[in-house]
């Protein structure tokens, strides 16, 4: 996928979102080992590729999200990281989202002259209660000017009102668990934070339904990742709040104007998809003719 930049590969488990890992189970379909950690070859430097003409291949104002992979603020990359810092610094002109389970590591981990950076989205995962009591409150103390919550696989019950009342959230995400073993999402747990957010004006995103879903009391499985993303759309529980808004720039520092910005292009297959409000939308690589 074009808007995803894994600068290494491989994660460690930490907590219990990470026990049905999807990345681990489409490691495994590969017969490879989603534990083994290694700095991506060809990917690494992804965001500062160019075509021919040397035109960027991410362009100004487009969304990278970064280590979908892995965790940005693993352990075992520690020894990469203050590179990645490097080149998320020469693309001020696009919007890096960060997503960690490890907030705890990020303070310390932070470039010297962080305070220049405005294009970075930072989330922290919250599968349950335990993990959103835990990661919110070091979110909401971070020094990123965006933050986020991304509430998948959510596996349980979550209130987060408590903290979206202190301002700063300006988004939270949710689906369900896919793949082997997955653990039931209940539609309930998703319109309480859906009614949260709105109270709030935070954006709220439903991005699908996962695996196992539970309706009304009927647990449904759904296996295909589509029908998932077209169900949770249909359920119309995503909600618009107030406007995010990042301040990109050019090589020069310059703010760079709205029109000259990248505007995400959907063909009639993404209608339906529920992330279209968090995708960059089709790539423009010309397999789709119908891309307006």
């Amino acid at each position: 996928m074009h808007d995803i930049w894994n600068p290494w590969h491989g994660c460690k488990k930490c907590s219990e979102g990470c026990e049905n890992c999807y990345m681990y189970a489409l490691d495994k379909m590969r017969g490879m080992d989603g534990s083994l950690i290694y700095k991506t070859k060809s990917g690494f430097n992804y965001p500062l590729k160019r075509d021919r003409s040397g035109r960027y291949h991410i362009r100004s104002g487009e969304t990278l999200r970064v280590c979908m992979t892995s965790d940005f603020f693993l352990e075992e990359a520690d020894e990469w990281r203050s590179e990645a810092w490097d080149i998320i610094a020469r693309r001020p002109d696009v919007v890096f989202f960060l997503l960690t389970k490890r907030p705890q590591r990020v303070a310390e981990l932070l470039p010297h002259d962080f305070g220049s950076f405005d294009n970075i989205f930072f989330n922290v995962t919250c599968e349950n209660q335990r993990r959103a009591d835990e990661r919110i409150p070091i979110l909401l103390s971070l020094p990123f000017k965006h933050k986020g919550i991304f509430c998948a696989p959510l596996i349980g019950g979550i209130s987060i009102e408590k903290y979206l009342v202190r301002g700063g959230i300006e988004q939270v995400v949710c689906g369900g668990e896919n793949y082997d073993g997955a653990r039931p999402c209940s539609f309930d747990w998703v319109k309480r934070l859906r009614s949260e957010c709105e109270r709030h004006n935070v954006t709220f995103v439903f991005m699908e339904t996962g695996t196992v879903f539970i309706k009304d009391g009927v647990r449904y499985r759904i296996p295909s990742k589509r029908l998932q993303s077209e169900q949770a759309f249909k359920s119309g529980v995503s909600f618009k709040g107030r406007e995010i808004s990042f301040e990109l720039k050019d090589s020069f520092g310059l703010p760079i104007p709205k029109e000259r910005l990248y505007t995400p292009k959907f063909g009639r297959h993404c209608s339906m998809c529920a992330s279209r409000p968090i995708c960059n939308g089709c790539s423009d690589c010309g397999k789709c003719e119908d891309v307006k």
